[in-house]
């Protein structure tokens, strides 16, 4: 079945996987599959001020929506066309003030249940039929994330029942499983969180951890680029997650977000694991017990650092991520993905506390690693080249910062597209450093 709009591009029945998307043409490393504007969206509350409302542009001098002065647009254009959205919100916003605190998830879903509403209303089902065949899942939910469901839905009840008409409490379950299970985080360049959104046509892709298509963003709307030759009848996959870790610790997060293992061979090889959990030589190499034990640890200390995250102050943050490497460093390589992720924190941590010689160091220590671990073009290494870069470039390095930026420019022109903003915003910022 023809993909409507997608020329090259068909929805079939996968394997043992279900539905899913396969090319009919031949697409090369570079090439646009497809482009899929948003259903919803919404714009994360960190970023208002930073980007339109409405196209998520990233611009300087927003206008501001009169009434609840806490949106931002372009230009009248975009307030107009966010309207139907925004009043959801406008209106609340000024009555609750500081009070006002629902999840992105639960601002997701609103915009989801108004849009459906609207599609009724005007009859068009072709993208209502796609909201509602994206997988739920709900006989596979555990307590934890029924609990989840049910406070979302007590904050939508709180903070939208004057705008909003609700479906029955089942209804309600059901679109919240949905969001969660088929929603995608809308980044930038360094992939800093800008917003969520529902892309029905991408949530159709299936995952893979050899993925051939990579999805970036333009504004709104979702781009599918090739990440490796695709032959005609090949199935399009991109990945569900991050790819930087071993077997286990992947297929442990499908299953927990998406409720199925991955049979790539990537997973059924195993192939990258020894290299990724790389342990340091020593006169007298640890027990497979004092390993098993400090992967443990690992796993332990990464959920901990997430939890901490909203709890401690920067200079916690740090120390907490010190300690674990130099716990962990006992054991592991520095090139080992346990010591890559704490690194990575703490070099974030550093960003923030504006500790820029510290930050470079964590980001040297990964990068060289991280190009060999992520596949060839990866977003997190464009990313941390990107980041390096402009740290170099602070740090008046202007020969090693040139050298990181091209770099990353190369990876962004893959799978981004060589017109996309961020590919010419970094093209003028190489260009203005070499005057």
């Amino acid at each position: 079945m023809k993909t409507e709009g997608i020329d090259g591009v068909e929805r079939f029945d996968s394997p043992g996987k279900g539905r899913g998307l396969r090319v009919t043409k031949a697409f090369k490393v570079g090439d646009l599959l497809f482009a899929s504007p948003a259903y919803s969206y919404v714009l994360s509350v960190s970023e208002r001020g930073f980007h339109c409302e409405y196209c998520f542009k990233r611009k300087e001098g927003l206008a501001k929506c009169g009434r609840c002065k806490k949106a931002f647009y372009c230009n009248v254009e975009c307030q107009k066309g966010d309207w139907a959205m925004h009043k959801l919100e406008c209106s609340a916003m000024c009555a609750y003030g500081e009070n006002w605190c629902p999840s992105e998830t639960v601002r997701l879903v609103a915009r989801v249940i108004a849009k459906m509403k609207t599609q009724k209303e005007r009859s068009s089902s072709e993208k209502l039929l796609a909201i509602n065949d994206m997988e739920a899942h709900l006989d596979k939910l555990d307590n934890e994330k029924r609990e989840m469901n049910e406070t979302d839905i007590a904050a939508l009840h709180h903070f939208y029942s004057k705008h909003l008409e609700f479906p029955d409490h089942t209804e309600l379950l059901r679109i919240f499983s949905q969001v969660n299970c088929n929603g995608f985080t809308v980044e930038d360049e360094e992939l800093s969180h800008l917003g969520s959104a529902i892309f029905p046509d991408v949530a159709l892709m299936n995952h893979s951890c050899h993925p051939n298509v990579i999805v970036t963003y333009r504004g709104i709307m979702a781009e599918v680029r090739a990440v490796q030759d695709i032959s005609p009848n090949d199935e399009v996959y991109t990945s569900y997650i991050d790819l930087l870790y071993p077997t286990e610790d992947r297929n442990e997060r499908l299953r927990d977000s998406y409720y199925f293992s991955c049979d790539c061979r990537e997973c059924r090889t195993k192939e990258k694991d020894k290299m990724k959990l790389k342990l340091r030589k020593l006169s007298e190499a640890p027990s497979p017990k004092e390993v098993r034990d400090m992967v443990h640890y690992a796993r332990n200390i990464i959920e901990d650092f997430r939890k901490a995250k909203h709890e401690k102050t920067p200079g916690e943050l740090l120390e907490m991520c010190e300690l674990s490497l130099d716990k962990m460093g006992s054991v592991f390589e520095d090139s080992n993905v346990y010591m890559l992720h704490m690194m990575y924190q703490a070099m974030g941590v550093c960003l923030y506390m504006e500790e820029w010689d510290r930050a470079l160091s964590y980001g040297e220590k990964v990068i060289k690693p991280y190009s060999k671990l992520y596949p060839a073009y990866s977003l997190n290494v464009a990313s941390m080249y990107l980041k390096l870069g402009r740290l170099y470039l602070g740090l008046e390095r202007p020969s090693a910062g040139h050298s990181v930026l091209n770099k990353a420019l190369a990876i962004m022109e893959v799978v981004h597209g060589k017109d996309h903003t961020y590919v010419t915003d970094l093209k003028k910022e190489l260009k203005a450093q070499q005057k």
